[in-house]
């Protein structure tokens, strides 16, 4: 009767597990930095998020003065325009205050019209020191730790020249807000580098969080994405990630690469810092090559190619290719998948793991059983998984989704006997394919809550007792088998 009443309760407690877990999965999607932002915004969020890995969408940036020029100019070269538009809000050649607000509007009615174009916003903002002229010498002023702290500490004179100035710039992200204009919003960039007044400062991350409070609390601008772009790391920059202000601050990291410095530890740097957070090329002068992209760096989801610099670095042979590309979304091509997006019903992924098994121990030829799995948790010794399989010499390869309900450094742990082999996100996390009685092994993983990670799991039997048993643990997960609502077919 004991151990009857120890059952039922493993039972409700695995029950319990389990609908945390969907709940979990349905309610803790990857988070906007903005937990108020606007429907508008969240849907280009979670269709960026949608399309990752799926190609490249184009873009290409234009000046304050001239919001249109080379966008334009790309369309007349390639046929086809940038899926991305970038815009400038900074002013940099001494403007009048009202020639200031002719080119900020000139700048939101061509970003209105590229909205319901289809296309995707971005803008940067090339911020004078506040209190200064709006000229390229306050934007590039070289500035001491000393001095910048008195910008990033209220009450003091620079402090209040700095809202004074993100106030301005904030009526024209309102009139986007208020027309339904999602923005991807990329002030203070490369942030690594020392040449803007805003770099290389070890506080760096109090002034980013000055804008984000301002715009977000106090002007209640919930129409913004927002993307950190440090320089890739050369001998001009130093460690993008020592500048981050984390992950509850950014939406998108976008890496600024010039020279074809597109290396793929780049990328990966990225996408190990953002932890599945969207990445992207904010920047370039050189176009990528989309093949090498395809193959080796398919997480960027977007690329923007700088101003002139797009004829000054690239061929028009160059151009067209690049935009004619199978990987490279051009606007036409990016309206077309978003609408789709749009129109796909929300589907609920299926639990489980789909099982191959096979009747030899290297997972060769056709499958003897393929089934749906609940969770990794078999103790089978001497016995067949199945009537279909041999007791000696089998093995099994699962594949589906992994979904965690923390966003932190989880430890895989396998326990088998014989050999085992796991992968998430395409990463081998255990590598332990040989004979071995019972061992257990480990390895590291970052994981995002409630994003669906890519799991492989691959077990062979030699003769003897047959056992794989798959588990995790984290900070704020205890060490335990990984439950059937974490798992999900492919």
């Amino acid at each position: 009767m004991e151990s009857r009443i120890r059952d039922l309760l493993d039972s409700a407690s695995r029950l319990v597990g389990d609908v945390q877990w969907q709940a979990s999965f349905r309610n803790v999607q990857m988070n906007p930095a903005d937990a108020a932002l606007a429907s508008p915004a969240r849907k280009l969020l979670k269709t960026l998020y949608r399309l990752q890995g799926q190609g490249m969408i184009s873009g290409q940036h234009d000046y304050l003065e001239s919001p249109d020029e080379f966008n334009g100019k790309l369309k007349t070269t390639s046929g086809q325009y940038a899926a991305l538009h970038g815009y400038e809000l900074g002013a940099i050649d001494n403007q009048t205050a009202q020639q200031i607000d002719i080119q900020r509007q000139a700048v939101v009615d061509s970003a209105i019209r590229w909205h319901k174009s289809g296309g995707i916003v971005t803008m940067s903002y090339h911020e004078n020191l506040p209190g200064t002229a709006p000229a390229w010498s306050n934007v590039s002023r070289s500035l001491s730790e000393a001095d910048f702290a008195k910008y990033i500490t209220p009450g003091t004179v620079q402090y209040n020249a700095l809202i004074a100035e993100l106030d301005k710039t904030a009526r024209s992200l309102k009139k986007l807000a208020n027309a339904g204009v999602p923005v991807l919003w990329r002030p203070y960039h490369e942030m690594n580098g020392g040449w803007f007044w805003w770099g290389q400062k070890s506080s760096f991350s109090k002034l980013w969080n000055i804008m984000f409070d301002r715009y977000t609390a106090y002007h209640k601008l919930h129409n913004l994405l927002w993307v950190w772009s440090p320089n890739a790391k050369n001998q001009w920059s130093d460690e993008p990630a020592d500048y981050y202000p984390g992950a509850g601050k950014v939406d998108v990291l976008a890496l600024d690469i010039y020279e074809a410095d597109f290396k793929k530890s780049h990328h990966d740097a990225m996408w190990n810092l953002g932890r599945g957070k969207l990445i992207a090329i904010g920047e370039n002068g050189e176009l990528p090559s989309p093949a090498v992209l395809a193959k080796t760096q398919n997480k960027w989801s977007y690329q923007m190619s700088w101003g002139k610099l797009l004829y000054e670095k690239n061929s028009d042979a160059v151009i067209k290719a690049f935009m004619k590309h199978s990987f490279v979304l051009t606007r036409e091509e990016y309206a077309k998948k978003a609408a789709q997006n749009a129109s796909m019903a929300e589907a609920a992924p299926m639990p489980g793991l789909y099982g191959q098994y096979y009747s030899n121990a290297a997972l060769s030829g056709e499958p003897a059983l393929t089934r749906t799995d609940t969770v990794i948790n078999f103790i089978w010794r001497q016995a067949a998984p199945d009537p279909a399989l041999p007791a000696d010499f089998f093995s099994v390869r699962w594949s589906g989704r992994l979904s965690a309900a923390y966003t932190e450094s989880y430890t895989i742990y396998s326990s088998s006997d014989d050999g085992i082999r796991v992968w998430i996100d395409g990463v081998l996390v255990i590598d332990s394919w040989m004979k071995q009685s019972g061992q257990e092994r480990q390895g590291k993983v970052n994981l995002i809550a409630g994003k669906l990670h890519e799991l492989k799991v691959e077990y062979y039997e030699n003769q003897g007792d047959a056992r794989v048993v798959l588990m995790w643990e984290s900070p704020s997960q205890v060490k335990s088998v990984i439950p059937a609502g974490a798992l999900y077919l492919p």
